[in-house]
């Protein structure tokens, strides 16, 4: 019982045998109610009165559940803080990514012009780095998401928790490196012969 984890170690005795066995004067010190969660607000108002219709303000009414919300609020925070870690760390990836196809676009540009110079057209340019750039950051990618994951599952078996590794982050990683090589294959394409051959 998450709420009231004290009775996970509790011995229920009927009122007869507490009277009789253990000294049970009838008053009884903690009651535990259970209610539906739209009537939780409902029982509470008048929960008091109830146990005790003749003095009411000496009827103490706590809700457990207020520190589950919390609880849940936290892990909520933790979970936001933890996403926005990972889309930090896909944008320094692809940020990587981009920088390695720019270099080797501005180290390639004899061979560019060249090949530009002798009738290859602009979209060609554009898929030869982009193609590229996609085995880059696909292998790279792919290898982050198996390594996460393993590390993920390790360290839920090792709290002895189910892992849980959801498809759209794995996907997300994987497409948002693919998408860093597009600049550098448009700048390649970009690139007038000329230009290109003067380098």
């Amino acid at each position: 019982m998450p709420l009231a984890p004290e009775l996970d170690g509790s011995a229920l005795v009927g009122r007869t045998a507490a009277q009789r066995l253990l000294d049970f004067d009838g008053s009884p010190t903690t009651v535990y109610t259970r209610s539906a969660e739209q009537s939780v607000e409902q029982v509470r108002r008048v929960l008091a009165a109830t146990v005790n219709p003749q003095a009411a303000n000496e009827v103490e009414v706590s809700r457990p559940s207020d520190a589950l919300s919390a609880a849940r609020a936290a892990d909520g925070a933790l979970n936001g803080l933890l996403l926005g870690l990972g889309a930090v760390a896909l944008v320094v990836g692809g940020v990587g990514v981009a920088n390695t196809m720019v270099i080797s676009v501005l180290e390639r540009r004899a061979e560019i012009g060249l090949r530009r110079a002798l009738g290859t057209i602009r979209g060609q340019i554009r898929l030869q780095f982009l193609c590229e750039s996609l085995l880059l950051s696909t292998l790279g990618g792919v290898a982050g998401v198996l390594i996460g994951s393993a590390v993920t599952a390790g360290y839920a078996g090792y709290r002895s928790w189910s892992p849980v590794i959801p498809v759209w982050a794995l996907a997300g990683g994987v497409v948002a490196t693919m998408m860093a090589g597009l600049y550098p294959a448009g700048r390649a394409a970009r690139l007038p012969p000329s230009q290109a051959l003067s380098h």
